[in-house]
């Protein structure tokens, strides 16, 4: 099971999601909730305790990795997001080819998902470093194979962020879970491979005007 970390960059800092947040979770998601018609976002405290406590005891388990989002810009937090569906592939080490650390140590593969901003922090580029952060620590410090990233259909900016991203589209599984707006939803499927990710890297490096370390 992979270690509580926190991630920083030049504008965010991701940070274990933990109890101590709700209040700052709250006001973040009560700024215009008419954004998250296609992302299911906790509304009122007791809501948003239950959503960190469940996020939490995943964690625990090993099977998700959650974070809130610290806007540094203006020292809130802004959102919340999440390394989940973490897979740890079992066989005689060294097996799948490239995998380096023993058996349930750290995932195989993930998602990346459950994540939303206050609308205040939506295009501002928190969203585009915040996956940068996670997809960095998913692929060079836990050498994942593939990195899964997923939306409703009909989530446009969504899926454009995601694309944003230069993950390749795998296509629409239909009626694939419930929406936010309570119908069934088809879900877009999107992903990155550990042999795309250099790539994907060096361009979102420059995008978001990073230097690198030598």
């Amino acid at each position: 099971m992979p270690a509580l970390v926190t991630l920083s960059g030049r504008l965010v800092r991701l940070e274990p999601l933990s109890l101590a947040v709700v209040d700052d979770l709250v006001t973040a998601a009560s700024e215009d909730r008419s954004t998250y018609a296609f992302t299911r976002v906790p509304h009122g405290w007791d809501e948003m305790a239950s959503y960190v406590g469940a996020a939490m005891a995943e964690q625990a388990e090993g099977h998700t990795m959650p974070f809130a989002i610290r806007w540094l810009n203006t020292d809130r937090i802004v959102g919340a997001t999440r390394l989940m569906n973490l897979e740890y592939w079992q066989g005689p080490m060294p097996w799948p080819p490239g995998s380096r650390s023993a058996v349930g140590e750290v995932p195989s593969v993930a998602d990346i998902g459950y994540t939303w901003l206050a609308a205040s922090a939506q295009g501002t580029g928190v969203n585009r470093e915040s996956k940068f952060l996670m997809l960095s620590l998913a692929f060079d410090t836990w050498n994942v194979h593939r990195i899964t990233l997923k939306a409703d259909v009909r989530n446009h900016r969504s899926r454009k962020a995601i694309e944003g991203l230069g993950a390749h589209f795998d296509g629409v599984r239909r009626r694939e879970s419930r929406g936010a707006d309570n119908t069934v939803r088809d879900t877009a499927f999107y992903s990155i491979l550990r042999e795309e990710w250099p790539a994907i890297r060096e361009r979102l490096v420059h995008r978001l005007g990073m230097v690198e370390a030598a």
